[in-house]
C-alpha cells in the first residue's frame, strides 16, 4: 500500500524503542476529525512485529514477577506521577486525533489517574490466604501469581483511559502487557510506553503494537499470549471472546451498549435534561456509557423533549481544539455516513425527528467529520435505531406509562451495560436500582462509571467473561490462585492410601 503523504509516521514500542516506522508494509491513515485531513501515518504490524513483542515481552515477564512488590510499587508511583504531569499532553493529543473537546479528554485522563491510584497499592491487592493446622502440622496457604504475556485490545473513544483500565492492574500483578490500540488514535498509548520508560518499568514488560484485523488474530493465536481483554463492538467482542477461547486464552470482552435513562413524571426536569444533553451528546456521542435512550414515563415526556430542545440550541459544535467547543466531530468520515444512515432510517421507520444534525457546518472546517445533536421522539422498539447502537450524537425517546413498563423495556433490550433512572421518590430509586437488568447503574446520575476501587462491567450482551475490567475484578483477572498444602513436621507420618483428610 503507498504511504500518505505525511511527515509523520508512528511506529511500534517494543522492548523500550519505537520501531518499525519506516519499513512496514502496510500503513493506516490517522486523521484530523475537525479538518478531514490526514495528519500521520501508522505502521501496521506484520508477523515478524507480533513475534518480536511477544518474545520480548515473554522475557521481560520472567524477571518483572518476581520483582519485589515494594519495587513495582516505586516504579508505579513514578508513572502517576508522570502522567499526571502530562495530562495536558494526553488531552491534547486524544483531542486531535479522536476529535472529543480538549475539556472532556482531559475528564479520560483524571478517570485514568483514578485506576493507577488504585493499583499503586498492588502490594495490598496481591496478598494471599494462610489457614494454620488444617491438620496436624499441616497449614495451607494461598498465592497470587501473574498469568504472563497479557494482551488488550483497545477501543478508539477512549485511547487513554481504556488502555489504563487494562494495563494498570495487569503490571501491578506482575504481568507483561501489549497493547493493540484502535488505529485511528493511537499515539496516546506511545505517550503511555514512553512515560513507563522514564518510570523506571523494565523494557518489554509494556508495548504496543499497531494493526488491524490481522494484529488482532495474530496476538490471539499466539501460543505466548495468556490473556486477552477487549472494549468495542458487541459484534466484535464476541468474535473476540469466542475465537480467545478457542486458543485456551483467559478472556474478557466488553461490547456494545443501549443505554436507558428513564424520567420520572416527579423529575427535577431540568436536572434530567441537563444530564440527558450532557450525557448524550458529550464526545459526540461516542462513548459506550452515553445515554442514547431516553424512557419518559407517563407525563414526562413533553416537558422532557422540550427542556432538552432548548439546551440543544445553546450548544455549539466546533473542533475540539477550541476551548469554546461542547461537541467536536466524529472519529472519520465512515462514522459520519453511518450516523446519518440511522438518522435517515429513524425518519423512514416514523419516528419524530424534532432536531437533525445531518446538515451542520462548522465555519473553517468545512470538511470535518461533524453531525450535529439529533433527537427523536416517539421511538418505538422495533425502530432500527432503537435496537441497533448508533454511537454517535443521536438521543431517541421512548414513552411508557409506568416504571414497571419502562424496566420491562430494559430488560427486554439485548444490551446491559449502563442505566439512569431521574425521580425523587426513593421508593421508585430502590426498586429501579433491585430490579433492573444492566451491570452499572445511576440515580440522578446519567452515566454511572464506577470510581477506580470498583469494577466496571455490563450485563448480557454488553461483557462476554466472567470478570470485569479494573478495580478488585481487575486483579482477579490478571492474576491465578495458587494453593499450597505444606507440612512442616521431623515425625515420619507413614503410608495412607486412603483420601486425605482433615483428621
Amino acid at each position: 500500500m503507498e504511504a500518505p503523504a505525511v511527515t509523520k509516521t508512528v511506529g511500534h514500542f517494543i522492548s523500550g524503542a519505537v520501531v518499525g516506522a519506516g519499513d512496514s508494509a502496510k500503513y493506516g491513515d490517522i486523521f484530523d476529525p475537525a479538518r478531514g485531513e490526514v495528519q500521520a501515518r501508522l505502521a501496521f504490524a506484520d508477523q515478524a512485529i507480533i513475534d518480536k513483542a511477544v518474545a520480548a515481552a515473554k522475557k521481560a515477564h520472567k524477571a518483572w514477577s518476581v520483582t519485589p512488590l515494594g519495587k513495582r510499587a516505586e516504579v508505579f508511583f513514578a508513572f502517576r506521577g508522570l502522567v499526571k504531569a502530562h495530562a495536558d499532553d494526553f488531552a491534547r493529543i486524544v483531542s486531535s486525533e479522536h476529535g472529543k473537546v480538549v475539556s472532556d479528554a482531559g475528564g479520560e485522563v483524571t478517570r485514568a489517574l483514578e485506576v493507577i491510584d488504585f493499583a499503586c497499592n498492588l502490594a495490598h491487592h496481591m496478598k494471599g490466604e494462610i489457614s494454620e493446622n488444617v491438620s496436624n502440622t499441616i497449614d495451607t496457604y494461598s498465592l497470587k501469581q501473574s498469568v504472563g504475556v497479557c494482551v488488550g485490545i483497545t477501543p478508539f473513544n477512549f485511547p487513554m483511559m481504556v488502555p489504563v483500565w487494562m494495563f494498570a492492574p495487569a503490571i501491578a500483578a506482575g504481568n507483561a502487557f501489549i497493547v493493540k490500540p484502535s488505529e485511528r488514535d493511537p499515539s496516546a498509548s506511545m505517550l503511555m510506553a514512553q512515560l513507563w520508560k522514564e518510570a523506571g518499568l523494565p523494557d518489554g514488560v509494556f508495548q504496543v503494537v499497531h494493526g488491524d484485523k490481522f494484529a488482532v488474530d495474530a496476538l490471539i493465536e499466539h501460543p505466548d499470549v495468556a490473556s486477552v481483554a477487549f472494549v468495542g463492538s458487541t459484534p466484535i467482542a464476541h468474535y473476540v471472546y469466542e475465537k480467545s477461547a478457542k486458543f485456551g486464552k483467559r478472556v474478557q470482552a466488553l461490547g456494545g451498549a443501549k443505554n436507558h435513562m428513564v424520567v420520572m413524571p416527579d423529575a427535577d426536569m431540568d436536572a434530567a435534561a441537563d444530564a440527558a444533553v450532557s450525557a448524550a451528546y458529550g464526545s459526540a456521542g461516542q462513548r459506550c456509557m452515553a445515554i442514547s435512550t431516553a424512557v419518559s414515563v407517563g407525563g414526562a415526556g413533553d416537558a422532557l423533549m422540550a427542556k432538552i430542545r432548548e439546551r440543544i440550541a445553546g450548544l455549539k459544535i466546533g473542533p475540539g481544539s477550541d476551548p469554546t467547543s461542547d461537541m467536536g466531530p466524529v472519529v472519520n468520515a465512515a462514522a459520519r455516513d453511518k450516523i446519518k444512515g440511522y438518522i435517515a432510517q429513524g425518519e423512514r421507520e416514523g419516528a419524530s425527528l424534532l432536531e437533525d444534525g445531518r446538515d451542520i457546518r462548522v465555519l473553517d472546517y468545512e470538511n470535518g467529520f461533524f453531525v450535529g445533536p439529533t433527537l427523536f421522539d416517539d421511538v418505538k422498539t422495533d425502530m432500527t435505531i432503537y435496537k441497533e447502537e448508533i454511537f454517535g450524537p443521536v438521543l431517541i425517546n421512548l414513552r411508557v406509562d409506568t416504571l414497571e413498563q419502562a424496566l420491562e423495556l430494559i430488560e427486554k433490550n439485548p444490551y446491559g451495560n449502563g442505566t439512569s433512572i431521574f425521580t425523587r421518590s426513593g421508593t421508585a430509586a430502590r426498586k429501579f436500582q433491585n430490579e433492573v437488568q444492566a451491570g452499572m447503574v445511576g440515580i440522578n446520575v446519567p452515566i454511572p462509571v464506577p470510581v477506580g476501587y470498583f469494577s466496571f462491567g455490563g450485563w448480557k450482551a454488553s461483557l462476554f467473561g466472567d470478570l470485569n475490567i479494573y478495580g478488585p475484578d481487575g486483579f482477579k483477572f490478571y492474576t491465578r490462585n495458587k494453593v499450597v498444602t505444606s507440612r512442616w513436621n521431623d515425625a515420619n507420618a507413614g503410608m495412607n492410601l486412603g483420601f486425605p483428610t482433615h483428621k
